[in-house]
């Protein structure tokens, strides 16, 4: 039999290019931060939709924004920044605007992050989880600490002990700014250099540990290497309901001064190789009773209104629910652009290097 060489060629490309649609339409690429998901929930949706959810993990916004710059947007369906990176990400072209009509959960998603700043209109991302960072310290060693960044940045509350700072210079920088009365929000010139001079001071007293993140901080508090630090509200109770004898002298606190209140948020990224299946993954976690298993296995605060109902107690109060006082001093991160940004990087790069 005479087979044209064209015809051929043409139906082994087709068999390849439906082989390759048929492999993106059974995988999910769920781009997140580690240990921030509940395997029964990918078990769940796997089942449910038939799909293989293949997970990669980043451990800080500019290692995520970086790889996406770098050619992920073909390589993940649905990506976890937090809120001061989107507007980074929308600008830059990497992720896709939201098709709503496909979200049938979205009513679900409480009111203040319905139409939050960092994404007005909700257009581009759908809430994930939201959290506080704050200070954490040894009871035993500050029986009588003050609700205050003084913990951290005043010689004569803390001359002798250990304590480190966090290795995000937003949030560093935005601490010192809120103890110096400038608001844990500041972008002004005149208040990043005043709070990088007292982070110099603060770093150069001999006590300074280094700079370390939520987790690792935490871990250092219970070994005794620090004895104060930064950490994540949701990773602290986690920590102490697992291990409730190591964490019994220790405490999180949201100063007086101002915190900062972040949100991760869910975006579609531009390239996104199975995007249907990257709104069907969105509105799984948007589920009411998924919501409430996502925050109830990570000590997270859940966006979700129609959640509450399903929420372990622990949840609903501090420190993963703040108190209404304490809720009146949290604020966003700012979204840094364009020469503001390449500024702070530098004032930043002199913090860590002097």
């Amino acid at each position: 039999m005479n087979i044209n060489k064209t015809t051929l060629a043409l139906s082994l490309a087709g068999l390849a290019l439906a082989g390759q649609v048929q492999a993106q339409e059974n995988k999910l690429y769920l781009f997140n931060w580690t240990e921030y998901m509940d395997p029964a929930i990918i078990e769940a949706f796997e089942e449910k939709y038939d799909v293989e959810v293949v997970q990669n993990y980043f451990n800080s916004n500019p290692e995520m924004f970086a790889k996406l710059n770098a050619g992920g947007t073909s390589q993940y369906d649905v990506v976890v920044p937090s809120n001061y990176y989107i507007p980074r990400l929308i600008e830059t072209g990497l992720v896709k605007e939201l098709d709503k009509s496909k979200l049938d959960n979205l009513d679900n998603v409480m009111e203040q992050f319905a139409d939050p700043s960092y994404d007005p209109g909700a257009r581009y991302s759908a809430p994930y989880q939201w959290g506080v960072t704050g200070l954490i310290y040894n009871t035993e060693t500050f029986p009588d600490a003050p609700k205050s960044w003084s913990l951290l940045f005043d010689p004569e509350v803390n001359a002798e002990y250990p304590f480190g700072l966090m290795g995000d210079g937003q949030v560093t920088i935005g601490s010192a700014c809120a103890y110096l009365g400038h608001g844990y929000d500041c972008t002004s010139m005149d208040a990043w250099r005043e709070a990088a001079r007292l982070l110099i001071e603060t770093k150069n007293r001999g006590t300074f540990s280094g700079f370390t993140d939520g987790t690792p901080a935490l871990q250092q508090l219970s070994r005794g290497v620090i004895h104060a630090g930064l950490s994540y509200n949701g990773d602290f109770l986690f920590y102490k309901e697992e291990n409730p004898e190591a964490f019994e002298k220790m405490k999180f606190m949201i100063p007086d001064e101002g915190a900062e209140m972040w949100v991760d948020a869910m975006m579609i990224p531009k390239e996104a190789p199975n995007p249907d299946m990257a709104y069907k993954f969105i509105d799984f976690i948007l589920d009411a009773k998924i919501g409430a298993q996502l925050s109830n296995y990570n000590y997270y605060a859940s966006p979700n209104a129609a959640a509450r109902p399903y929420l372990d107690e622990v949840l609903t109060e501090p420190p993963v629910q703040p108190s209404e006082a304490d809720m009146e001093r949290l604020r966003f991160t700012p979204t840094l652009e364009g020469e503001q940004l390449q500024t702070f990087q530098q004032l930043w790069s002199e913090v860590k290097s002097r």
